[in-house]
Parts: structure tokens; sequence; C-alpha cells
């Protein structure tokens, strides 16, 4: 896309300017985590400069504030995923404590002895472990979905799983070690013509994509600010409105509450019966900036230039002898994992560090997935909208450097 302002969405990246080990700093750890654009910072400066106090709790004017940029950022991101009301969006620290938020309450209300959990084989720890400690807890079993060898789901084999027993469909819409996008409207099709509810895990295809949650048609879909270009700490669980309605609260304490005696508490409405305690409000106002700066530039675009960039990347990869890339999905987003013979990955990721290249080496929290591979880990490089060819040209170089100092 020789129209993708790179240069200039790069300027909006301080971080970006850094030198590391006197090395310009070339960021490929965007699975990981996003590096934050200077109007997500200045949000946050200027809310604890200039309108700080909690929220929902104060008639005084910095109350106010605070509570509108709240809120305001609720809107923010109800539009962003296209869902039908506010009351649909839960703010809470993560993907990860969305998934334990749904399994602890739709999946303790909702799921039995013998009954049964659908994931895939290609999912992140924080997918696999909140539904294992379901099952411990109530007697149910989960029924993993395999993948071949490009890192596809075998959808032929996910239908074969679903059963009268099935209660609930949790899945990747994109992997994190992989970088495959699943065909999550194929799943839900197949899940709902079962009346069975379908859970979407976006903390990797929400940064890089246009979601769409009414269109999806999935009952929950969670994800990370961070990996958003926003703060950490600070995430989002929508719902469908009657199915927050009808869980029970996550946790107890200020602001999920309507009234409280010691006899009896009745619970808030929603979107607040599941945000117990003060929220993170800074973390909250910086992820609605993160979302204006998003918008700015355009999702289909950010999907496309990043698309190019993983083209380049992979046709780059295949030339280098000794190098064997996991995860050849068709239809993939901007992940590149990797190995090298005869060379760790945590050797690789050391390497490339010292010419300045950030790259993630390990088993990325899919251990199963790296037992599928029988690899004990791979180097992955994740793309983002700030990075260009010509750090892909570094990374490349930096790979064959490295395989003539280890022969």
């Amino acid at each position: 896309m020789t129209n993708f302002p790179v240069e200039k969405i790069r300027a909006d990246f301080p971080i970006l300017a850094e030198k590391i080990r006197n090395k310009p700093l070339v960021y490929l750890d965007n699975a990981a985590t996003c590096q934050k654009p200077q109007a997500v910072i200045d949000s946050i400066v200027h809310l604890y400069s200039h309108d700080y106090a909690n929220v929902h709790r104060g008639v005084h004017t910095l109350s106010v504030r605070s509570t509108d940029k709240f809120e305001g950022a609720r809107t923010k991101i109800k539009d962003f995923i296209n869902a039908a009301s506010e009351k649909e969006i839960i703010f809470v620290r993560g993907a990860t404590e969305a998934i334990n938020l749904v399994a602890q309450t739709y999946g303790k209300t909702n799921i039995k002895p013998g009954d049964e959990i659908i994931i895939t084989a290609m999912e992140h720890h924080s997918n696999i472990v909140p539904w294992q400690m379901l099952c411990q807890q109530t007697g149910a079993i989960l029924k993993v979905a395999p993948i071949n060898l490009l890192g596809e789901l075998i959808f032929d084999e996910f239908e074969k799983l679903i059963s009268d027993k099935t209660r609930l469909v949790s899945v990747v819409h994109m992997s994190n070690a992989l970088g495959t996008i699943n065909p999550v409207k194929k799943i839900i099709a197949a899940a709902h013509a079962n009346n069975i509810p379908v859970l979407l895990d976006g903390a990797q295809s929400t940064p890089h994509m246009t979601v769409d949650v009414q269109d999806l048609d999935c009952d929950f879909y969670v994800f990370s600010g961070h990996k958003l270009y926003a703060p950490s700490g600070i995430g989002v669980l929508y719902g469908k409105q009657a199915l927050l309605e009808a869980m029970p609260p996550y946790q107890g304490g200020g602001d999920m509450i309507r009234k409280v005696t010691f006899a009896e508490t009745e619970y808030n409405v929603l979107p607040y019966k599941f945000e117990a305690g003060t929220p993170a409000i800074a973390e909250v106002v910086g992820l609605g900036a993160a979302i204006d700066y998003l918008n700015g530039i355009g999702m289909d675009k950010i999907a496309a230039y990043e698309a190019e960039l993983l083209a380049y990347a992979t046709e780059k990869a295949l030339q280098i002898k000794g190098l064997r890339i996991i995860g050849e999905a068709e239809h993939k987003g901007a992940i590149l994992s990797f190995v090298l013979n005869k060379i760790h990955p945590h050797d690789v990721g050391t390497m490339l560090d010292s010419l300045g290249i950030a790259v993630r080496a390990g088993h990325h929290c899919a251990m199963p997935v790296m037992d599928f591979f029988n690899v004990p880990a791979t180097a992955r490089a994740s793309f983002a909208m700030y990075n260009t060819k010509e750090e892909i040209d570094v990374l490349m170089n930096g790979i064959e450097s490295l395989i003539e100092v280890f022969g």
C-alpha cells in the first residue's frame, strides 16, 4: 500500500525512536503487546493532570468529568465492535479475566456433570486453563478440536465433536502462536444450529481487523487493551445482553450493588453488575483514545497494510535455508513464527536483540501447539501498522547472520 502513511504513524510512537544496544529499535513483538501512540499517552496525562476523580460516585466537577470520559470510552468500544448496547460492554483487566469471568459465572450456572465444552488445539493457555478449572469444579468434559500441519482447524472434526452434551464452544479468533485466523462465522453457525453459545478470544484479532460482533453473532467476545495500542491492565468482555443479565455477578463490592443490607444485596444493572470496585479509570480513558486513533487511520487500511507486511516477510523467510515456518494457514494474521536448524529459539531472540531487533522466543503460552509441531519453542516476529518492509529486511539479515555464526 504505497499510500499507507506508515512514516506519519511511526512518528506518533515515541518509543520507536529508541536505540537498543546502539542500534535503531526494530520492534516485532506486537503479538505480546503493542507500543502506545502519543495520543494515548497524552490522554492519560491529561486525565491525571486536569480531570481525575473517582467515577460514578460524585456530584462534584472532577467526578463528573472523569465519569464522562470513562463512560464515553465505553460508547467508543461499543461502536468499535458494533455491540448493540453499552450494557454489553464489561470492563475487565484483560482477555484472560474476561474468559475466567464467563467460566465462573455462565459456566458454573449452566454446565453440569457430563456436559462438554469444545475448544481447539491452537488455544492460548488463557482459553484452556479456565475451562479445565471449570471442568474440575463441575464434572464437565473438555473436548479439543484438532488442527492440521498448516496450523488450521480441521472443521469436519470440530463438527463431529458437537453433541447433545455440548454446552459451550470457546475458540480463538486469531492464534497468537501461529497467526491462523479461524473460520469463526462458520464455527458459530454450526454451534448455534445446536443452540450452543460461542465465546471468541479476540485478543489477537481485534488490533488487526474490523470486528463486528453482531455480524459474527458470537455470544461472548473478549479482548485486551494492551494489544490494541492502549494501556495494560484493561480489557473488555462483550456479551449478549440477555446472557449477561442471566449470569450471576463475578465479584462483590462497590459499584456492582444497588442496595445492601445485612440480610441481602440487590445487584446493580448492566454493565455495572460485573464491575466491582474502583475501575481502571485512566486505562479505560487510554483505551478510548486508542480507539479514536485507530478509527482515524481505518481498520481496513491497517489490515491491508499488515497483510502486505506478512506476505513480504513470508517470502523473505522462505528464501532462508534452514528456516522452518510454524503456522502456514491460508488465512493468517501478521505473525511469523519460525525455528532454525540447530539453533534454539531463545538463542535466536538473544542474538537478534544484540542487533536491536525485538522478537518473542518461547512457547507463547501455547504449549500444546508446540507439542503438536514437536518443537520446544519458536521465535515469533509479529507485525503492527507501524512496522516497515525495511525492518523486515533488518530481521532477515539478522537471521542470516546468526545462521553464519552458528555454522
